[in-house]
Formats: structure tokens, sequence, C-alpha cells
């Protein structure tokens, strides 16, 4: 039965371009809905950027669109790029994704 943690882990496999860390680990993606929308089964992505700046948001939104729809029993996707909160490192990374960029605190 398709759950979030299948999408999840599906998830896990988009990296950040430029830190090479899993937005997963990152702590990019805010939520996961799943809809039964008539026998089909839609997933609502929220993910948020390191910045508002961020060069590789178009790739990162498509290279997220496109792991979900790894995820085995999914059949729809939509990738919501939301800003609130505004990402900390600190607050919503990984342990290993702090060591990796150097955050020891």
């Amino acid at each position: 039965m398709l759950d979030q943690d299948m999408i999840m882990k599906s998830l896990s496999e988009v990296e950040d371009p430029e830190l090479k860390i899993s937005i997963v680990d990152l702590g990019l993606v805010y939520g996961v809905r799943i809809i039964d929308k008539e026998d089909q089964m839609h997933a609502e992505i929220d993910i948020t950027l390191t910045s508002p700046g961020c060069p590789s948001a178009p790739e990162i939104m498509a290279a997220t669109h496109r792991a979900a729809l790894k995820t085995e029993g999914l059949d729809s996707v939509h990738v919501n790029l939301v800003w609130s909160p505004r990402w900390d490192p600190r607050v919503h990374a990984t342990e290993d994704a702090r060591m990796d960029m150097g955050i020891w605190e």
C-alpha cells in the first residue's frame, strides 16, 4: 500500500546540485500528502530551497517530480514550492547532512 515513507524513499535520490546532498537529508521536503482521486493515487509534495534565489530551482523541482513518479502505486504528482518556514539547516537537515555541510552546532 502506498504511503509517505515510500515517496520519501524515492525522493531521497534527488540531490541539491550544488551541495550534492539529498533533498530529504537537507530537510527540503516539508510535506507529502497522498490523495486518492477515483482510484488514481496523487501526491502533493511541498518542498523549499536552500535560498530564495537558488539558481537550481527548476532542476530540483523537475527531479523531485520525476523521482516521486517512480514510486510504485503513484499515478500523478504535483510539486509545490513553499517558503514558510524559511529553511534552516540547523533545524531541518539531518545530523549527517549538517556534518557534510560543516555545521557542528
